[in-house]
């Protein structure tokens, strides 16, 4: 039997750094992936034509690079092969009246856009960018801790001693808010609010759920500040990196391995049987990157031996679904509101805040939307080397889907599978493309549908096509995730832990819960 002093279940870019620090603090570690290729949801594929890399999930790499892993490992992740692609152009909303607002690096240039439509949301804006490098230090000294009471008091004084009692009261109450209720409040146009509440969508944050505020903030402030990067070739440089930072580190990565249950002895985790039968053993840690839900019904037969936590795991809630449509053009979708938006990472076609609301009541009811939340990513624009010379790659992400359908909107489709619907909902989604775009499917060479069946057929992580492995909102956030009492990536299990997106601090490829989990277990 083959023995390590610890064992990861998954290799998503959360397992990745976790085992790449352990093997660097002297662990002799391993990571078994049921998939043939490393890398979860943050993995490029050639989807639809030979020779066009599209991201099956993951575009956007901000929170790698300004990763706590990433700086104590740059060195070694740049020798590794991993290549950012800048973006100054960072991110758009197109309105059907034919305006758009876009946010880049040039403060300027954001705060002129935005003067069309509000002289006094220009200088608001302004000041919240002056204002950004200090707020997100404080903001991000809370999502990038453990969370523990020691680690929240600690970061809690801190923020009092440099802010002061008012400071703190209202970073907290940014912490709390609705986007709706704190857009409202600090903007007078519906169409900057509509930009930003758009970011809330890609977090389960539709613009009335309290404690999505801040996330509007955050990626709107860090993109006018820092900007947006991409991973040269796809987001899989990433993946491809922090794989051979692993492999070089003596890390043992087995692909193609499913593990069919964790093993235990006396309340400790002792090590995994693969799906073929062997059985792995760990002397100091298994680390699960699944699912609650996966945890405590499928990899461990017999329970936690804790009700609560395992009643807890098979109740966690899932963020509703997403579908994926990737297309290889001739050439950029031509934008009757203006060929400047070519330029952009992202066009978000999410024109009000009550159309992002109800978007999201139709999807938490088994309703298809009638008008859903549509995310334009164009990568070829910074990234060439994606596609043909002169050809490009589309990434359009859907949001909000229901995971099975009981009905539409619209009226206009039966009830049915995703298997059968998900084509015809693709032509309603293309249709929308269309009516900003005029022109779009003469442009397409290649198609490929990705359902929410399909994301969770493609990453069993990905429930019901949730591409953030559960809702983040309060109930089930900072202590509350995933479980109560447990949000410390341990579990009732002695030596068994968890990471990944469904733990704190949640979505998106920070690599935080795997770093940190990594640096209470081994230190550094």
């Amino acid at each position: 039997m083959s023995a390590f002093d610890a064992i990861i279940i998954g290799a998503g870019h959360n397992s990745l750094a976790c085992a790449s620090h352990l093997q660097k603090r002297g662990w002799r570690t391993a990571i078994y992936e049921k998939h043939e290729h490393p890398g979860g949801a943050a993995k490029t594929l050639e989807l639809t034509q030979p020779g066009f890399r599209h991201d099956f999930g993951a575009m956007n790499l901000n929170l790698f690079a300004g990763s706590a892993f990433h700086k104590k490992y740059v060195n070694e992740l740049k020798s590794a092969g991993l290549e950012f692609v800048p973006a100054t152009e960072c991110f758009s909303s197109v309105f059907p009246d034919g305006r758009w607002l876009g946010v880049s690096t040039d403060l300027e240039k954001t705060a002129g856009r935005i003067k069309q439509f509000s002289a006094s949301d220009a200088e608001i804006w302004s000041e919240l960018a002056a204002g950004f490098p200090q707020e997100v230090e404080a903001i991000g000294s809370i999502l990038g801790s453990p969370m523990s009471m020691r680690s929240i008091a600690g970061n809690f004084w801190r923020i009092w001693r440099s802010k002061g009692t008012a400071g703190t009261l209202e970073l907290l109450r940014l912490l709390l808010s609705s986007p709706r209720a704190w857009l409202n409040e600090t903007f007078d146009s519906e169409q900057v609010k509509a930009m930003m509440a758009a970011w809330g969508m890609h977090l389960d944050f539709a613009p009335d759920i309290a404690g999505g505020a801040v996330f509007p903030y955050l990626e709107s402030m860090a993109n006018q500040n820092f900007g947006m990067v991409l991973g040269k070739g796809g987001a899989d440089s990433m993946t491809s990196a922090l794989t051979a930072f692993y492999s070089n580190a003596g890390g043992t990565l087995v692909t193609g391995a499913e593990v069919s249950e964790i093993l235990t002895e006396g309340g400790t985790a002792k090590g995994v049987r693969l799906a073929n039968g062997e059985d792995i053993h760990a002397s100091k840690a298994v680390i699960a990157n699944v699912t609650p839900g996966a945890l405590v019904s499928t990899l461990l037969p017999q329970g936690t031996g804790s009700q609560k936590f395992d009643s807890a795991g098979r109740k966690f809630v899932h963020a509703p679904g997403t579908m994926m449509i990737h297309l290889a053009l001739d050439s950029l979708p031509d934008w009757k509101a203006g060929d400047e938006l070519k330029s952009f990472a992202y066009v978000h076609l999410a024109p009000t805040l009550d159309t992002m609301a109800s978007a999201y009541t139709h999807a938490i009811s088994g309703q298809l939307p009638d008008m859903p939340v549509v995310v334009v990513g164009q990568p070829t624009v910074l990234d060439p080397s994606r596609a043909p010379d002169g050809k490009h790659v589309l990434w359009i992400q859907v949001r909000v889907l229901p995971a099975n359908v009981t009905g539409d909107a619209s009226g206009e489709l039966e009830p049915a599978s995703w298997d059968d619907l998900k084509d015809r909902y693709a032509d309603r989604v293309l249709d929308i493309i269309e009516s900003y775009a005029p022109g779009l499917r003469g442009k397409i060479l290649g198609k490929s549908v990705f359902s929410p069946s399909d994301m969770e057929r493609e990453n069993p992580n990905l429930v019901g096509g949730d591409q953030i492995c559960g809702s983040h909102h309060l109930s089930q956030n900072f202590f509350f995730r995933p479980v109560p009492g447990y949000a410390r990536w341990n579990t009732p299990i002695d030596k068994l832990h968890m990471v990944g997106a469904a733990t704190w601090p949640g979505a998106g490829v920070g690599a935080a819960s795997g770093f940190m989990l990594a640096q209470q277990l081994a230190g550094g």
